[in-house]
């Protein structure tokens, strides 16, 4: 069935979720600033930018048992971050190398850029899960512009016939690019989706990270129980879609409402204000150590920088002739022009 998520009882809020919250949600910002200037300058190629979309993906992860995965998609920076996955491993996959460099053992796929591709993924892993009786569950992220794709349909498909346990966490932002989300579909809402594949939807206000987490929660319970979800988190993305995009040209704030485009971690900090449970102060000690762990994933990023022939090393076991001239007509551009990232 549908279902809508209604206003969180404010009385069962721990305290120290929401500093957690509220640290990660500041924590994922300053890393999105900082990623989105390196990208500026020349440092990587492409960056997808995800201000705005803190407390969905935030309030989504820490909702996660130890044992649970997370599959991200090309946006789930703070997601991924909030998981425990560090800093210079995003850096590092940003720029064109290894995504878990530092060999991490936090149960997080690599991120999928082509849309919607790990969605399959993920149920097929929720689908292990019950082959193995293990108590693991899954948690899907992906885009409004990903339920449009045949991957989407498929992988909910099987997830509902083989009762897999996974939460799909569709970050409703309200563009795929340039394309608003009443050309993406006619249905009512994404949600309602969840119908024809015989599984639960529901929707939360993804700028919430309280309500967010507890709908998580509440997800992940019953995809556990035998009853994978479809929750939809409506959110926004301030920015562009990548650093390739401009929304000026297309975006018009004016047609959501407020609570939706408001600054979510804004929001946060005065709500938890105003309940005394967090004070001036903290947020700018949060970004001061933040910035800081930055410097060091930067910096470590760039010294696990790989041999570049190391890219032929593992195409054939036995090189061809093309690839030995390959190698050989980048050994001499670099003897020429140098390594362009010293």
């Amino acid at each position: 069935m549908h279902r809508v998520i209604g206003e969180r009882d404010p009385e069962r809020a721990d305290d120290e979720l929401a500093r957690t919250l509220l640290r990660e949600m500041v924590r994922a910002r300053l890393f999105d600033e900082r990623a989105f200037a390196l990208q500026r300058q020349g440092w990587m190629s492409g960056y997808p930018p995800f201000r705005g979309q803190e407390a969905s993906q935030v309030g989504a992860a820490t909702a996660l048992a130890d044992d649970d995965w997370l599959v991200p998609t090309y946006r789930s920076n703070a997601a991924q971050l909030t998981r425990g996955v560090p800093m210079a491993d995003i850096l590092r996959f940003r720029r064109g190398y290894p995504e878990f460099g530092s060999g991490h053992d936090v149960p997080v796929l690599p991120q999928a850029v082509p849309i919607a591709s790990q969605i399959p993924h993920a149920t097929g892993l929720g689908m292990a899960a019950n082959y193995r009786e293990s108590d693991e569950a899954v948690l899907c992220c992906f885009g409004d512009g990903a339920t449009s794709e045949g991957d989407f349909h498929e992988g909910l498909n099987f997830a509902g016939v083989f009762e897999a346990p996974v939460v799909f966490f569709c970050e409703n932002n309200g563009w795929a690019i340039s394309t608003p989300e009443t050309r993406q579909t006619a249905s009512e809402t994404i949600a309602a989706k969840a119908e024809a594949y015989g599984i639960d939807g529901y929707r939360v206000d993804g700028n919430d990270p309280l309500a967010v987490h507890e709908a998580v929660d509440r997800a992940l319970a019953d995809a556990r129980a035998g009853a994978p979800v479809l929750l939809e988190s409506l959110t926004y993305r301030q920015g562009p879609h990548t650093t390739s995009d401009d929304p000026d040209r297309y975006d018009d704030r004016a047609t959501f409402p407020e609570w939706r485009t408001r600054d979510p971690i804004e929001r946060f900090v005065e709500y938890l204000e105003a309940g005394g449970v967090v004070e001036a102060g903290f947020v700018e000690a949060v970004r001061e150590a933040a910035a800081e762990d930055f410097e060091a994933a930067r910096e470590a990023a760039e010294a696990a920088e790989p041999d570049p022939d190391d890219v032929f090393e593992y195409v054939y076991e036995e090189p061809t002739p093309a690839l030995r001239r390959q190698r050989a007509a980048l050994e001499e551009h670099l003897r020429r022009h140098g390594d362009p990232y010293e």
